[in-house]
Formats: structure tokens, sequence, C-alpha cells
């Protein structure tokens, strides 16, 4: 095999690979069908070319070489209507049908006349290769062939009416067409029996294999880059590199035939593809071992010239399976912040949301940053909002830039104007069960055209980030709900204990005025009154305990010791006869504040005591977990007593705020505040606490706390690279 056979064997392998893919993607519409059928006809013509190339020379190889010059002919009799019908599509100018079969059916007949002397009278070889020789309906085609320039010339007219960025979508493509023009021209020279070029001398070579691979590899960009002929591409990240490797091929192998055609003796089949296989080796270990070749510094580049189609949309589509994660409505805003200024390289855009208060629609975030403030001019009869409840549309284009999105109906233009000085390019609307509540309005991005893949991922983006904003809400507000329900029981409840206990105060204080300072006071009386105001004074500082947002003091310590203290000091005052034990394996050293932790544990043992019969047991047990965490260990706590044990109905409710199941009224009674106080400590340690309990066998609470404190992990998709 002769090198120069391998370009138009590449040639077809390319088009014939991306004509597949093409129509594939978008089997529907009618300019991937053209595609397809041209790029059929692109590699029929290169690989029956690579075929002649191959056929010796000598009269005895006369059939051979006229079987598959006929055979890449079949290829060449369509090419030029389908590219100028490719055109055509992509200008977006419609062709009367009746046209469009007249010219097929002439090319159709063309295409049968090649079974005869008529269309080619015979093939000659010209000292490199075997040439076709024109019949008579060969030179009927070469003059179907004007319509090569019809295609580029009705591209151009298209481009002067485009927008800078569709001017840009399109220049790759008339460029390549207009190469193929030139170089197929070059190649019906010595089928016209041509074989110099006039005042030259110089021999005619055939360069129209290498301009249909340029062709190729233009049109691949373009439908990766610009979204052409209607194929909405999204690859993942392995395909990427697939993609990175592929171009080091064919790199590679542009190289060494320019080397070869400037020194081909030097060059063996063996070195050839030896050099060539070195290079893919080393392409493939690279990507695979040291990835930040293909990514550092070349990202900008690799950008422009792939488009956003590849690790990107992984980054969004890992944001948007992480978005259920959120319940702070200041932490989604910050993350989506960072998505649209990093990853989509969005130079502007507004989150405009309804203030559930007063109904008011506000600019909620905006970048570049501004206060936040009301926007008066946008209400719920406002045009854009009926446009978007009218039009059921996903998203409204703003701009000049996007022909094909644009509405020509009235109300969209005033939606267009009532979002004039925000100067977006795309608004988005923020729905929730058919209501709009908001809208993202976008702006340019970073002097680049938006994709439809850039315009797909937002339209999931806003859905997913509509449903999370809303959850949110609801969440709010029926945690409001909630805390007023607890205030409601911890007003009652308040109210009920207070007022026992202010009774005999009350009572005291009314006697001591009624007797003017004569008698003494009632010495039965005083010291309940006494005792009252004590334990008002205990639950009132209890309650600021459990309301205040504390922030503990974190020093590392002993766990073990503070186990132990907690133990003693229960001991000490104790009004039952109950054995507390505590069982701590030795040093157990933890970041945590000392008072806190014993109060917790203080608590949990009082209240095993006032669970214990006389004469039992209280276990507290201090135990290492199997190690899960790199970063650190855990520890866990247990308070195990042999009391009455918990109701199977109230485990649910023992650690709500004011839920107590002690009697009201006396020296013993309880707030309902221990266990929730207990809960809070656990949890500005970053623990657990958790309760388990049998009627008559006892109850053991639990509680795990880290050794050290970490700070709240960020979801991996916002840790990009500026």
């Amino acid at each position: 095999m002769k090198f120069g056979e391998l370009i138009p064997l590449i040639g077809a392998l390319l088009n014939f690979s991306l004509a597949v893919f093409v129509l594939f993607q978008n089997p529907r519409a009618a300019v991937a069908r053209v595609y397809f059928l041209m790029g059929t006809c692109f590699a029929i013509w290169n690989y029956g070319t690579f075929w002649m190339f191959r056929v010796p020379a000598g009269n005895e190889h006369y059939q051979d070489a006229l079987y598959w010059a006929r055979f890449l002919q079949f290829g060449v009799i369509f090419i030029p209507l389908t590219l100028c019908h490719v055109s055509f599509l992509v200008a977006q100018i419609r062709i009367p049908r009746w046209i469009v079969w007249l010219l097929y059916s002439f090319h159709l007949a063309l295409f049968c006349s090649n079974f005869t002397g008529f269309f080619l009278a015979g093939v000659k070889n010209v000292g490199y290769a075997w040439y076709s020789v024109a019949g008579t309906g060969f030179w009927i085609l070469s003059g179907v062939f004007s319509l090569m320039w019809v295609s580029v010339g009705v591209l151009i007219w298209h481009r002067r009416s485009l927008p800078p960025l569709g001017k840009r979508r399109l220049t790759p493509l008339i460029v390549a067409q207009t190469a193929f023009a030139i170089f197929g021209c070059n190649d019906m020279l010595p089928i016209l029996g041509i074989y110099y070029y006039p005042y030259t001398g110089a021999q005619v070579y055939p360069f129209g294999s290498m301009a249909v691979i340029l062709y190729g590899v233009i049109v691949g960009y373009s439908v990766l880059q610009y979204q052409l002929l209607d194929v909405h591409v999204t690859l993942n990240r392995s395909t990427a590199k697939t993609v990175r490797v592929l171009f080091i091929f064919f790199t590679g192998l542009c190289s060494l035939l320019i080397f070869w055609l400037v020194n081909r003796d030097e060059f063996t089949f063996y070195s050839f593809f030896a050099g060539l296989a070195t290079l893919m080796i080393g392409a493939i270990c690279a990507s695979s071992l040291f990835p930040r070749l293909f990514g550092e510094n070349t990202e900008t580049v690799e950008r422009h010239i792939l488009g956003d189609t590849f690790e990107y949309q992984d980054q969004v589509g890992k944001f948007i399976e992480t978005i259920t994660w959120y319940s702070d409505l200041t932490a989604l805003l910050n993350d989506l912040h960072e998505l649209l200024v990093r990853v989509f390289q969005l130079d502007s855009y507004y989150l405009i949301l309804r203030n559930e208060t007063n109904h008011l629609f506000e600019l909620t975030r905006s970048y570049p940053v501004q206060a936040p403030r009301p926007v008066p001019e946008l209400r719920g009869q406002s045009a854009v909002f009926r446009y978007f409840d009218w039009a059921k549309r996903e998203y409204l284009s703003l701009t000049e830039e996007d022909n094909q999105a644009r509405s020509s109906n009235e109300l969209a233009e005033q939606a267009r104007a009532e979002l004039a000085p925000l100067e977006g390019q795309f608004c988005f609307p923020l729905s929730s069960e058919g209501e709009i509540f908001g809208l993202l309005v976008i702006g340019k991005k970073n002097s680049e055209q938006f994709t439809f893949n850039d315009i797909s991922l937002l339209i999931s983006l806003v859905k997913s980030f509509s449903l999370m904003v809303n959850q949110i809400r609801l969440r709010s507000q029926v945690q409001q709900a909630a805390e007023l329900d607890l205030l409601g029981k911890m007003s009652r409840g308040m109210a009920h204990d207070l007022n026992n206990l202010l009774t005999p105060v009350w009572t005291l204080l009314q006697l001591s005025t009624e007797s003017g300072n004569t008698e003494p006071l009632d010495d039965e009386l005083l010291p309940v009154a006494l005792r009252n105001v004590s334990t008002m004074r205990a639950y009132i500082k209890e309650a600021l305990f459990f309301s205040e947002n504390l922030r503990p003091d974190l020093q590392l310590g002993r766990l073990d010791l503070v186990v132990r203290q907690a133990a003693d000091l229960a001991r000490a005052s104790r009004k039952k006869e109950v054995d507390v034990i505590p069982e701590t394996p030795g040093e157990a050293l933890v970041e945590m504040d000392e008072v806190l932790i014993q109060r917790l544990i203080a608590n949990l043992i009082s209240n095993s005591i006032d669970a214990s019969p006389s004469g039992s047991q209280i276990r507290v047990q201090l135990e290492r977990f199997a190690k899960s965490d790199a970063a650190r260990e855990w520890w866990c706590v247990r308070v195990i007593d042999q009391g009455e044990g918990i109701p199977k109905e109230n485990l649910t409710r023992i650690l709500t705020p004011y839920f107590t199941t002690k009697n009201r009224g006396d020296e013993n009674r309880g707030f309902g505040l221990g266990l929730a106080i207990c809960r809070k400590i656990v949890h500005l340690h970053g623990g657990h606490l958790s309760i388990s309990s049998q009627p008559k066998k006892g109850t053991t609470v639990q509680f795990d706390l880290p050794s050290r404190q970490t700070k709240p992990a960020t979801i991996a998709v916002m840790k990009i690279p500026a």
C-alpha cells in the first residue's frame, strides 16, 4: 500500500462516520438526511479512489481500473447537488418541492448512465495513477459542478444577514466548501483531458480527497462548537478524552503524510506506522497517567475548539443531582452564582424572586453585584409573565442574535421591552405548579455564543432550581408553623407552671399586706415561697439556655475524665441509694466544651436516678467506635439504667421541648427541657443523640461525639479553577 492511498481511505471513513453520527442525532431533520446522503457520496468517491490508486499500471488491469472508476463516479454524481441542498437548508431558504424532485431525477438519470459508455468513455493511466476519461454524461456533470459555487454563494449571502455571533457560526462551513469547490474542480481537470496546469507545465495532482478530509473536520468542528445541522451534542468526560486522543492521532497522521510527501524515499511502511503507533501509545498513557497534560493551561483553547459539550455539563449535572441536599436558600444562591459565573462563564445575570410577604418581585441576586431592590415594573400581570403563561415556552430570547428562538408576536415584544433595562440575552421563568414566582435573566457568555447545549443545560438547571427554591420556602413555612406551635406549647406550659409556683408567693405577700406587718409571716408558707422562687429561677435559667444560640468553647480535653467527674458529682448529690458506675477505657482525647459536656452527662445521670429504684445501678460507659473516618475518631457515651423505662408512645416525643412525664407542682417536677438541652449540646458538638427503652427493663441514652470538629463539606462541582 502506498502512503498516498491512505488519504482517500481516511476521507471515506471520516465522512461516512460523521454522516451516520449526524443522522442518528436528529433523523427527522431534513438537513440531517440530506447530509447523510452527501456524506455517503463522499465515502463512495473516496473509497473508489482508494482502490483505483491500487490498480497496477498495464492494459491487463484496464477493466479493474474501469470498474473502480465507475464505482467512484456513483458518489461524484450526487455531490454537487447534495452540497448545494445542504447549503440551502442551513441558510433556511425553502426550495419548491417540484424543483428538488426535478434536480434529483436529473442526477438519478446521470447515475443510471454511469453503467454505460455515455458517462465515462474509459480510463487512462497518467503515470502515477489511473484516471477516468470523460464521456458525454461527465461533460454534462461538469456544468452541474457550478452548483458547488452556488452553495458557497448562498452561504455567503445568508451570512450577511446574520448578527456577529451567527457569522462566526457559518464562517468555517464557507471556508470548507470554498476549499472543496476549488480542489474538486482541480480533480476534474485530468478527467477532462487537462493533465498540466496552464502556463506552468506542472502536472495536475488530485487534492480533492484531502479537501474532503478538511471538509469533514470542519463540519465536525461546527457540529461540536456551533450545533450545526441541528445536531445537539451532549458528551461525557470519557468521550472528551477519546476526542483528545483522536485529535492527536489525526494530527500525527497528517504530519507524517506531509513528511512523506517531502521525502518519500526515507519512509517505509513499517517506519510510517511504527511512528504513528508510538504517538498513539504516548497519547493514551499521558491521558491516563497525567490527565493535567490535557487540561491545565489548555482549557481555553479546547473550549474554543470543541465548544461546551464535554466536562462542563458533567459539572452542571452533578450540581443538579446534589441540589436536593440544600436546606438553606443563601447557600443555594451562593453555589448557583459560582455555577453561572465560573462554569457557564456569564458576564452578567439577574435573579428576580417574588417576596412571599408582600408579593412584590425583588432583585434577589445579581452579577455584577447590585444591592437587593424591588422591581416595580414587574407585577403579576406584566407582559413577561403573561407571555410565559400564554406561550408555555421554557425561555425567551431577548436579542436579535437568536433568530430561531425569537417570536414576532406583540406580547413577546412587550416582554422584551420590560426586560430591556437588564440588557440580558435570555430569560428563564422560575415556576411551581404552573405559577411563576421568579425570573432568571442571563447576559452574554464572555464573548462566546450560546449553543443549544447551553440552553438545554440552563433549562434543566432552572427547573431543578425552581423546585428546590419552592421546597425551601415551603419548609421554611412549615418550620415557622412548628415554631409557632412550639411557642404556644411553651406559653401554656410556662403559664401553668409559673402560676402554680407563684400561688404560695402571692398568698404570702397578700397575707403580709393584710396583717400590716404587725404579725410574723406564716412559718409554713415562707419556706414554700422561697423554694418556689428558687425553682422559678432555675426554670428561667433553663429556658434561657435552650433559647440561646450558643457557641461552644471547643478545646482538646479528656472525655474519660469528664465522664468520671460527672459521675462523682451525681453520686454526691443523689437522693436515692443508686450506684453510679463509670466505665472508661483509658485516655479519650476529644475536642469539646467540657462545661457543656459535663452538664450533658450530669443531666442524663440525674434523669436515670429519678427513674431508677433504690438499690439499682446506673452504668456510664465510654467506648471508642471502629475507625471509619480517616480524619477523626468517634466516641460513644451510654447512660444505662434499670428503671421503669419509657412507654413506646412517649419515645417519639421525649426530646420535644416542654414535654415531660414527671409530676407537676412538687419539688421533683420537670420542666420538659432537660433532654432537649442535652440534644442541643450534642448537636453543638456535631454529634448524635438517641434513646432506646423497654418498659420495666430500663432505658439507654447514647450520644456520639467526634474527636475533631470539621468544617461542612462543600460540593465538588463548585471547585472549579478560575
